[in-house]
This record gives structure tokens, sequence and C-alpha cells, in this order.
């Protein structure tokens, strides 16, 4: 391996972990000695990376430094091709043109002898069947991206109707099913809700408090305490 290639290595590593990451733990994820590491991290430093700390306590790097980008091995082309046709055939719309976009930028940029590993039909995401559903996920993303409240009309596994008032954090897609996340105000506390059973969603001008992503690891934290205790 060059080390060109072990420093941007060493930068994704870096770029995973929000707090400080020992060095020896920096080695075992690069493949490397220790020694190399403390070598390497004063090189990027020299660069002009924003590594902070020293050894014995760790290391944590400060956004907004860049290195020149490398070429995409094909491994990384096919998951990224295999990443974009999901969500081109499992999401909506919108999203599925915003993959083809950036696969085709992704594309753009490669040398002819990769740019067929784009095209690669060696993988193959089936596509979501189309269901009647009332949630709009632009409607949602919205939400989520200006913290705003979401006013839903939501049906429970036994048919009954409520109208709730909720502060949307995230969706998860599982299998064909779609899930939104959020504070429930009704039942003053975390709720996940089956798109399906969502009958009415309106975006509502009034923000909700605090941080959506707070909010997102104490859900996390609660589902992994008692999954069974958040959905309605």
């Amino acid at each position: 391996m060059s080390k060109n290639q072990r420093l941007f290595d060493l930068m994704q590593v870096l770029r995973r972990h929000r707090h400080p990451v020992s060095g020896r733990n920096l080695a075992a994820e690069a493949g490397v000695s220790l020694r190399t590491i403390y070598r390497d991290i004063a090189d990027l430093q020299a660069l002009g990376a924003q590594i902070e700390g020293e050894p014995g306590f760790g290391y944590v790097l400060q956004p907004g430094f860049l290195l020149p980008p490398l070429m995409f091995s094909e491994q990384e082309i096919q998951a990224l091709a295999l990443g974009a046709q999901w969500v081109s055939r499992q999401t909506d719309d919108e999203f599925a043109l915003a993959a083809r976009n950036a696969l085709a930028k992704i594309g753009a940029v490669l040398p002819s002898e990769l740019q067929h590993k784009i095209d690669d039909n060696a993988f193959h995401v089936g596509r979501r069947p189309k269901q009647p559903e009332a949630v709009d996920l632009r409607i949602v993303r919205q939400a989520m991206r200006d913290q705003h409240k979401l006013s839903i009309v939501y049906r429970d596994p036994k048919g009954a109707k409520t109208t709730r008032t909720i502060w949307p954090i995230g969706v998860a897609f599982f299998d064909s099913r779609r899930i939104l996340a959020g504070w429930c105000e009704m039942r003053k506390d975390f709720r996940s809700f089956r798109a399906d059973r969502i009958e009415r969603i309106k975006l509502k001008t009034e923000r909700y408090p605090g941080r959506r992503r707070d909010l997102v690891k104490q859900w996390r934290a609660q589902v992994d305490a008692d999954p069974r205790k958040t959905v309605d």
C-alpha cells in the first residue's frame, strides 16, 4: 500500500470516530504498527489536518480538512451502485432522482476501465411494491430538516384513530415497511409509527424544541432498552 493511500485510509478511520480514539485502536483498524500511526498522524498534521490528541490520550479529527480525492476501488464502486439502486427502488421519487444523479456524478470522474462497474448487474435490489400511503417523505424530510412538528391521523392495530402531534426525528425502512419515529405529544414519549397506518399528515409551522440529533440519541437508547415500548 502506498503512503498516500495509507494516509487517506487513516483519515477515513478518524472521520468515523467523533470522540478521541487511541493510537492502538487506530493501528488495529488501519492494519499498521503503532509507530506508523504516530508517524502518519504527524504527517497529516503537517499537511494541515487538525488532529488533536497525543499518545496515551487518543486522537480526534476536527472537521474542515480534506485530502485530495483518491480513486474508488472496484468493491467501493459496486457498494455505491448497490446503495443507489436500493434508494432508487425502495424510497420515493425525489430520493430516487438524487441517487441516480449522485451515481452519474461518480461515473463521470471514473476512468473508462472502471465505468462499467457502475452498471454491474451482479447485484440486484427488488422494487418496492406500490402501496397507497398518505405519507409524503418530502414533507417528513422537510419537517426533520427544519425541526417542525407534524400533525398525523393514526390508526392503531384495532382500527381506532387518533390525531397526534409528533416531533419527527427519523425514518426507518424494513423490507416493505416504512417507520416514522418521533416524540408523541399525546403519549409524552417516543413512538414509532407505521407509515401504512398514517391516514393524514400535515406539516405544522411550529418548531419543536431541542436538537433533533439529541432526540435521536434518546430514542435509540430507549429502543435498545425495550424495542416494544416505543411502537404504537
